[in-house]
């Protein structure tokens, strides 16, 4: 019996040292355990504190897309507005300097009305030959004489008398104009308005030798092509189609960059 005992000692002694030495490890697991967690926080609380820095930065990258959106919308905004204001602009050129035109020509008229009055007033100062000193000239008078309109009041005052309704009375201003100032500047828009009041008139004749005249007289005259397309229409009327088209065919060749050459090209087309 106390043999047996004996025996069995040993190996009770074995499994109680069996059972402290698992205790230890256990111990030892739970401390790894806990120290394994300690660092998964600490690593948790990194990667939100990253997190946190990303999304702080992605909110302000957003920011800043969003101002630069808006920043955009309005420069396009403005850029649309500069657009039609510089169109606008070019138009309010455009029509000033149309007016601008009309305008010289209304100074001009101004300027040689007043040149006329002075001339006239002193006309009547000027002694008769017979007092003058012996071997004393006299100076030549302007070309229309003392007091007679010039050539930019005698068109605008035809222009005006044409504008009313008055074709006899413009026509007779703009031949005026023609015999007395055959060297101004004025002479070929003369010749085409002094057409103009002929066709106004009704003298078909009439209207296409003036228009004739500023073709071959004033080639180079912006009126030229716009007479030579009315003495096609005027062909045209009278019926003569074979005088039309060859009139039309010349406008065409001689001033091919011109608006009425377009008009000539289209008219060709139907003309039958």
């Amino acid at each position: 019996m106390i043999r047996g005992v004996r025996c069995l000692l040993p190996v009770v002694l074995l499994a109680t040292g069996a059972c402290f030495a698992t205790r230890e490890d256990v111990q030892a697991l739970h401390t790894d355990v806990q120290a394994l967690r300690a660092d998964n926080a600490r690593s948790d609380s990194a990667r939100r504190a990253a997190l946190d820095r990303v999304v702080a930065s992605l909110n302000i990258v957003r920011d800043s897309l969003g101002l630069l959106s808006t920043r955009l919308v309005k420069m396009q905004g403005d850029v649309r507005g500069d657009l039609y204001n510089v169109g606008q602009q070019l138009l309010q050129i455009q029509v000033l300097t149309g007016q601008s035109q009309q305008r010289v020509q209304e100074l001009r008229a101004s300027l040689e009305a007043k040149q006329s009055d002075i001339q006239s007033s002193v006309a009547p100062q000027t002694g008769p030959p017979s007092t003058s000193a012996p071997g004393a000239t006299t100076a030549p008078a302007p070309s229309g004489g003392a007091g007679t309109p010039g050539p930019n009041q005698l068109f605008q005052l035809s222009l005006e008398q044409l504008r009313r309704g008055s074709p006899g009375a413009a026509r007779t201003g703009l031949q005026t104009l023609l015999q007395q100032y055959p060297t101004s500047d004025l002479v070929p828009d003369a010749q085409f308005y002094l057409g103009e009041a002929y066709h106004q008139e009704g003298n078909a004749a009439g209207a296409d030798s003036a228009y004739a005249a500023v073709v071959s007289g004033f080639p180079t005259s912006p009126r030229a092509p716009t007479a030579l397309y009315k003495r096609a229409l005027g062909m045209e009327e009278k019926g003569n189609i074979v005088g039309a088209r060859g009139l039309l065919n010349d406008l065409v060749s001689r001033y091919p960059r011109s608006d009425e050459a377009a008009l000539a090209k289209d008219r060709l087309r139907t003309l039958k």
